[in-house]
C-alpha cells in the first residue's frame, strides 16, 4: 500500500491556484441613464409657474386682502359702537340724577316767580338774592352736564318737544303756536327728557310754509 505524503515544502507549488481566486477583479455594473429619463430645465419651471398657478395665487392675495380689510372696519365698528355705548350709559346714568332735580328747580323759579310778583318794593331782598343764588349755581351746573332749557314761548308747536295741555282761542297768533309755558321741558345730549307743557293758540292766521333751504353750490 502506498501513501502520498505532501511535505510542508511541497504547499507552496499549489498557493498560487488560491492566490489566483483571491485576486480576480470584481467588476461593478455602471448604470447609465438614457437621455431621455432627465426633464429640461425649461420644462420644470413652467410646470412649478404655470399661468393658472399665479393667477391662482393672486385670486388667494386678493381675498386675503379682502378679509383684512372686512376686518379692519368690523373693528372700527365694533370699537365706535362700544364707545357709543359707554357714552350712552354715562348719560343715562345723569339722566336720573338730573330728572330728579328738575322739580328742585322747578320749585326753586316758582318761589322766585312769586317773590318777584308779591313783593314789588324789593322786600326780603336779601333772601330772594340769596334763593336767586343756589338757584343760578344749580342752573350753571346742569348746563355744564349737557341740560339745556327748553323754553318755546311764542314758536311753533313741535310734538317731539312740547306737551300741549290745551289749545287758546288768540287771533293775534298763527295757528300752532306756543302761547303760554306752564312748565319748561328739558334736552340732555340732544334728548329730550322732558316736555315742555305748552298751551296752543288757535282760529288765527294760517302760518306761513316753511321756506325750503337753498342748495349748496359744489
Amino acid at each position: 500500500m502506498k501513501v502520498d505524503v505532501t511535505t510542508p515544502e511541497e504547499e507552496p507549488k499549489n498557493a498560487p491556484a488560491a492566490d489566483a481566486q483571491e485576486s480576480t477583479p470584481v467588476v461593478e455594473a455602471e448604470v447609465v441613464e438614457e437621455p431621455g429619463d432627465e426633464k429640461p430645465a425649461d420644462s420644470l419651471a413652467g410646470e412649478v409657474f404655470s399661468m393658472a398657478d399665479i393667477e391662482a395665487a393672486r385670486a388667494d392675495a386678493q381675498a386675503a386682502n379682502e378679509r383684512y380689510l372686512r376686518l379692519q372696519a368690523e373693528w372700527d365698528n365694533f370699537r365706535k359702537r362700544t364707545a357709543r355705548e359707554r357714552e350712552e350709559e354715562r348719560v343715562r346714568a345723569s339722566e336720573g340724577l338730573v330728572t330728579r332735580l328738575l322739580p328742585v328747580v322747578d320749585d326753586l323759579e316758582r318761589s322766585l316767580d312769586h317773590a318777584a310778583k308779591s313783593n314789588p318794593q324789593g322786600a326780603f331782598g336779601e333772601f330772594v338774592d340769596g334763593v336767586h343764588a343756589v338757584y343760578d349755581k344749580l342752573v350753571d351746573v346742569l348746563n355744564k352736564t349737557g341740560v339745556v332749557a327748553i323754553d318755546p314761548a311764542g314758536q311753533e308747536f313741535d310734538m317731539n318737544e312740547h306737551q300741549a295741555v290745551a289749545h287758546v282761542e288768540d287771533a293775534t297768533l298763527p295757528n300752532s303756536t306756543v302761547r303760554d309755558v306752564y312748565q319748561k321741558g328739558y334736552r340732555m345730549g340732544g334728548r329730550v327728557i322732558r316736555p315742555a307743557m305748552v298751551t296752543v293758540s288757535k282760529g288765527g292766521p294760517a302760518r306761513a310754509a316753511k321756506e325750503a333751504p337753498a342748495p349748496t353750490e359744489q
